[in-house]
């Protein structure tokens, strides 16, 4: 699907306190999502990259990894150093990490 391969990393391997950038929907976003995450979609990212910083390890999600795929791909090719999280949210939530959301719902993945 892709040119070349894009650097990978487990759920597990996202440390607490990382930079993680979550490039879904809006829709997706408010069902549930990682707690501190920053919230940019894919559609906006090129409008709105300067949002993200440079001096440090972003890693990237979106529901099953392929949208982040092409975030991680375009931000490594700008000069960023970002990871894909393999698996997406779905192992997010499948790991049992943390998830919130900001309704009164119980936080899932659609």
């Amino acid at each position: 699907m892709f040119g070349r391969q894009v650097a990978e990393v487990l759920v597990g391997e996202v440390p607490e306190g990382g930079y993680l950038l979550d490039v879904r929907e809006d829709d997706e976003w408010n069902a549930g999502h990682a707690p501190d995450a920053v919230h940019i979609p894919l559609g906006a990212l090129g409008d709105r990259v300067a949002e993200v910083p440079k001096d440090k390890k972003v890693y990237v999600v979106c529901r099953a990894g392929g949208r982040s795929a092409q975030a991680t791909m375009a931000l490594n090719q700008a000069g960023w150093d970002a990871v894909n999280v393999a698996g997406g949210m779905q192992a997010w939530e499948q790991a049992g990490r943390d998830m919130e959301t900001d309704s009164d719902s119980e936080p899932r993945v659609i």
